[in-house]
């Protein structure tokens, strides 16, 4: 699926000649990867974006930094509850008019949307390197679950209805109508997905949307923005305020915003909770994650080597749905782990931009130190580092500035121990080892979160009883993080509520009106 991806948005038009496909991506990554020239080219004017233009904001300077190299290449003014307050209003005033295009005109600038930014995905793709890290291959593919977004959702809200009711004679009926204006918050791991899961839903059912990006990857979504411009989005309807927390608290707390989304972590979410209860907005919440990797004894060994890499090494390990708790069946668990360690230690880190790299830079020095921590502490818990385990220091100088950490296999855990129940958000995984069904079922459920989960086995019968008792909301068999356009994707327990993707999260940016019509003379007792 993931080369599938690649290749949709990349290749679709060169001809494989008889060569295999990773030969012909390798040739065209290195044309397109040499360096982070495009990325700087395409950088915006500013990092606020009000009314269809670029917006100079009243707060403390925000610098963008090259994740690779850790050089600042632009400096923004961020936003304040002033300039929050200007971009509500603005959003106010286009809901007026927003609200009343047809689903179906609103859908089209969706597609249109999606047909545009597909041609230029090789220039998002540079963005999004240059500002996350994620190797250039990673972020061709984020594009594509970017434009698989608005393409589905700009297709199905155009049949998307209410219910008719016959009351034998009379009648009522629902409609689907927006909530207003929708504050939405996002992550430093996939700003331009993320913004691409909301703004779909949101925009497709008439609502307008005051965006903020993670303070560390802002820049990608300011592009986007200038994009829904050219296709004929109207001023207002998508306005983006930078900063740190204190600009998504004045989104959260603002009596203008009736709606809130959110990705993060669990205490954010639990705070946004707290600062949308006193006028009761709606809340969505995409939350952390310590997800359940279940593999038996009889699933072919190479590809359950292969599900837990996918379930651990995209984005550095910044993925919030990662299978970082790897319980194998005891009987297969060293041939398993010995496997693992082995591919693992060929994984190239270093510059993202070049062909080959499988692991980029960490997002800042904050979580570079928490990852670091969470390694030592394994240890002091008598953890075994299997492979990793620290930093790493690429050949290149030009990388100096950038921070690097080996992707990491931990073997020797236990249920208790700090690694296996915490969100560690970085490249390390946790090898554990089981006996029954039952019992690994129950290990795998003894956690606060629930966003996903994925069983591996070549009996189906087990594969489906498994996965119907994960406590989880997004599921996998026989793979990981495979979660296409089509189906929601969302959480139980601490990972939070409702969806994005599939037809179900126009559910969570629309409320139902419910209207009863009487075609006869009123009952009336009261004569």
């Amino acid at each position: 699926w993931y080369q599938r991806r690649v290749r949709e948005a990349v290749v679709s038009t060169q001809s494989t000649g008889g060569k295999t496909l990773s030969t012909v991506m390798s040739v065209v990554l290195k044309r397109m990867s040499s360096s982070f020239t495009r990325a700087v080219e395409l950088l915006p004017a500013s990092l606020n974006w009000i009314d269809n233009d670029f917006y100079t904001g009243t707060g403390p300077a925000l610098e963008a930094i090259n994740k690779a190299t850790g050089k600042v290449v632009m400096s923004s003014a961020t936003a304040t509850a002033a300039d929050v307050e200007v971009a509500v209003k603005s959003s106010a005033e286009a809901f007026r008019s927003f609200r009343k295009i047809p689903a179906a005109e609103r859908g089209n600038l969706l597609l249109k949307a999606a047909s545009l930014l597909e041609e230029r995905a090789e220039d998002f793709a540079h963005l999004e390197t240059l500002d996350t890290g994620k190797p250039f291959y990673e972020s061709v593919m984020d594009v594509g679950t970017a434009v698989d977004a608005f393409r589905l959702i700009g297709g199905i809200v155009q049949c998307y209805h209410g219910s008719h009711f016959d009351m034998g004679g009379s009648f009522a009926y629902t409609t689907r109508e927006p909530i207003g204006t929708v504050g939405a918050i996002g992550p430093w791991n996939y700003p331009l997905q993320t913004a691409c899961w909301k703004l779909a839903p949101a925009l497709a059912c008439g609502n307008t949307v005051v965006y903020k990006c993670s303070e560390y990857t802002p820049l990608s979504t300011v592009a986007l923005a200038d994009l829904l411009k050219e296709v004929g989005f109207p001023a207002g309807v998508f306005n983006i305020v930078a900063g740190a927390g204190s600009v998504g608290a004045a989104i959260t707390e603002h009596p203008g915003v009736h709606k809130i989304s959110f990705t993060g972590s669990v205490p954010t979410g639990k705070k946004i909770m707290r600062g949308c209860s006193d006028d009761l907005k709606k809340v969505t919440l995409e939350l952390g994650g310590k997800s359940p990797l279940i593999i038996f004894d009889d699933f072919n060994l190479r590809n359950a080597v292969s599900v837990a890499m996918l379930a651990n090494f995209f984005s550095q390990g910044a993925v919030c749905s990662n299978g970082t708790r790897v319980f194998v069946q005891r009987s297969i668990i060293k041939e398993f782990t010995d496997q693992l360690v082995e591919r693992t230690q060929k994984l190239r880190v270093g510059n993202p931009m070049e062909d080959g790299v499988k692991v980029g830079a960490t997002i800042c020095k904050m979580q570079y130190d928490k990852i670091l921590a969470y390694l030592e502490t394994a240890r002091k818990e008598g953890a075994e580092i299997l492979c990793g385990g620290g930093p790493v220091t690429p050949d290149d100088p030009e990388l100096a500035g950038g921070l690097y950490i080996a992707p990491t296999v931990i073997g020797g855990c236990t249920d208790d121990m700090t690694v296996v129940k915490e969100e560690i958000f970085g490249p390390v995984l946790c090898v554990l080892p089981f006996d029954t069904e039952d019992e690994v079922i129950e290990r795998a459920n003894a956690t606060e979160f629930g966003l996903a989960g994925a069983v591996c086995t070549d009996n189906l019968s087990r594969a489906y009883r498994v996965v119907s008792q994960i406590e989880a909301g997004s599921c996998n068999i026989n793979t990981f993080n495979n979660f296409p356009a089509q189906i929601p994707f969302g959480g139980f327990k601490h990972s939070g509520f409702g969806r994005e993707l599939g037809e179900e999260c126009l559910s969570y940016y629309s409320q139902t009106k419910s209207v009863f019509v009487e075609t006869g003379d009123p009952w009336c007792p009261f004569d």
